[in-house]
């Protein structure tokens, strides 16, 4: 048995000496104090690249464009980009994940240019390249710059001066479908001008952005104040500040209008919901945090429910509105194909 752990502790030395193993620590508590623990840095040849890596027993660290990146060894197997692990017509995984040894660790690791070689046990060969792994890492995305949201009140967006987008600009410019993405990714609200003021117009100009979803209310809602609905939007009545479809499965956001009866905590959890209610319906009301706007015909407003409440006061006359919901998800790539990071 001391044989083979010997000869083991040799092997192991060996290994340390042509350059297979980079960081190790015996396991027999006795050896300990005998051999400490080793660790070496791999630096590049070349000072401008200034990249330094080490290998350590349950992950790889990595120093470069002033980036310290942690990576665990399962993770780089998973992202392989080989054309037996990856499609690249598709841009899906042909590797199955749950094939990859959950103590698996590289072999090798060599560094060429930009590009870092993993060998694996198996002889499968990993690349990566260096500005890839610090975009992908969790450090570099921390670092990322995502596009800017604004904590906004009504003082602060008067004061920014918020252009609005003419309808034509809007339908058939990439500059002015941007430039509308990006006030309403900033601000959670954004206006089209000039829109000839017809439900099908109003269509149109939904459907540049994103397909337009399916609800009880139908694709394109179509109101007045005749009550044809059993809904308070379909009066002269005031609507408190809410956001629409809270009873959906995947509801747009709060609704003091559609609160369930609340059957489902303790009495003691209810009263502090209530308390919380109380507090979030006070601040929502301060002057300050209302933006008050009078559509007219031709101006259509965009609101993203979860971010901004909108309702509106009474009113007397005759009054007619249309509308849809979008769905989140191809606003926000529609944005993105436009280099914007939503």
């Amino acid at each position: 048995m001391w044989c083979r752990r010997l000869s083991h502790l040799q092997s192991r030395l060996q290994d340390l000496l042509r350059g297979r193993v980079t960081c190790w620590a015996l396991q027999q508590p006795n050896f300990k104090s005998l051999f400490p623990l080793a660790i070496h840095w791999h630096h590049t040849a070349s000072k401008s690249l200034n990249c330094v890596w080490q290998q350590h027993e349950d992950h790889f660290e990595l120093q470069y464009a002033n980036t310290v990146m942690r990576f665990d060894y399962v993770w780089l197997r998973d992202h392989c980009h080989s054309a037996s692990c990856y499609n690249s017509k598709t841009h899906q995984r042909s590797l199955d994940t749950a094939s990859v040894d959950l103590c698996i660790q590289p072999k090798t690791i060599r560094l060429d240019e930009t590009t870092l070689f993993f060998t694996w046990p198996d002889g499968h060969v990993t690349r990566y390249d260096l500005d890839w792994l610090v975009k992908n890492s969790y450090e570099g995305q921390k670092q990322k710059v995502i596009q800017p949201r604004i904590l906004w009140n009504a003082e602060i967006y008067q004061q920014a001066q918020v252009p609005s987008v003419d309808f034509q600009s809007f339908l058939e410019t990439k500059e002015g479908l941007k430039n509308f993405l990006q006030n309403f990714l900033l601000y959670g609200i954004a206006f089209v001008e000039n829109v000839p003021p017809t439900q099908e117009h109003t269509e149109k100009l939904a459907e540049r952005i994103s397909l337009i979803r399916e609800t009880i209310y139908g694709r394109m809602w179509y109101f007045t104040s005749d009550f044809s609905r059993g809904d308070t939007a379909y009066t002269k009545l005031a609507l408190d500040r809410h956001t629409d479809t809270t009873y959906f499965q995947e509801p747009c956001g709060y609704n003091n209008y559609d609160r369930a009866v609340i059957n489902t905590v303790p009495y003691d959890v209810v009263h502090r919901w209530y308390t919380a209610h109380r507090t979030l319906t006070i601040e929502l009301r301060k002057p300050e945090n209302e933006f008050w706007v009078k559509l007219k015909p031709g101006r259509v407003l965009f609101i993203d429910n979860w971010r901004v409440l909108h309702g509106r006061e009474s009113f007397t006359g005759y009054r007619q509105l249309c509308g849809c919901y979008l769905t989140r998800d191809d606003v926000l790539n529609t944005a993105r194909l436009l280099g914007l990071q939503a």
